[in-house]
């Protein structure tokens, strides 16, 4: 079941849209939508983690490992991109105690990428995380996820000190949303 927030449809407006037919929607990740983008994702990361294509026994456990579910209001926000019914990236935002939010899960499929989906996701989720009241987002990533990196950092997210001991997590950003 797809659903929308009326928050996330006005803040998204402003947004620069993609010259093709990608919209974004916010979505429950065990919907059928936000099932097919996480197992993309997690299909993307698991195979670049271990150099070879991740096997579906993989997918399998690190989806039961990995749960989404604190991804729906009010623990927090999950958005597809989608082309037409296919989904082609995603977005999560947990929130956190003393207005902190967590970005996690944003990606975009190789197919998709370099045409501004991954910027028009994380820009929506922070129009939605100062709606919210939060002052700052967090999110770690991975050495080998280049691209995470480089967008994060492009939207003024700078590296801090570790604050977790996610065995995947080699680099901690932080951003004030004031």
């Amino acid at each position: 079941m797809r659903w929308r927030s009326a928050a996330y449809s006005a803040t998204m407006a402003g947004v620069p849209q993609t010259p093709t037919t990608i919209s974004i929607n916010l979505v429950r990740p065990d919907s059928d939508v936000g099932s097919r983008i996480l197992r993309d994702y997690y299909d993307d990361i698991v195979s670049r983690y271990h150099g070879r294509r991740a096997t579906s026994a993989e997918l399998d456990a690190v989806l039961l490992d990995e749960p989404s579910d604190d991804l729906v209001p009010p623990h927090g926000y999950f958005w597809a991109a989608t082309d037409g019914t296919t989904p082609v990236g995603c977005a999560g935002l947990r929130l956190l105690p003393d207005a902190l939010g967590e970005v996690t899960r944003v990606f975009v499929a190789g197919t998709a990428r370099r045409q501004g989906i991954a910027s028009r996701l994380l820009t929506g989720l922070e129009e939605v995380a100062r709606s919210r009241g939060l002052s700052r987002l967090r999110l770690d990533t991975r050495h080998d996820l280049v691209e995470a990196r480089r967008l994060y950092t492009g939207h003024g997210y700078v590296e801090v000190e570790p604050f977790n001991t996610s065995p995947y997590a080699e680099h901690w950003f932080a951003k004030p949303l004031d």
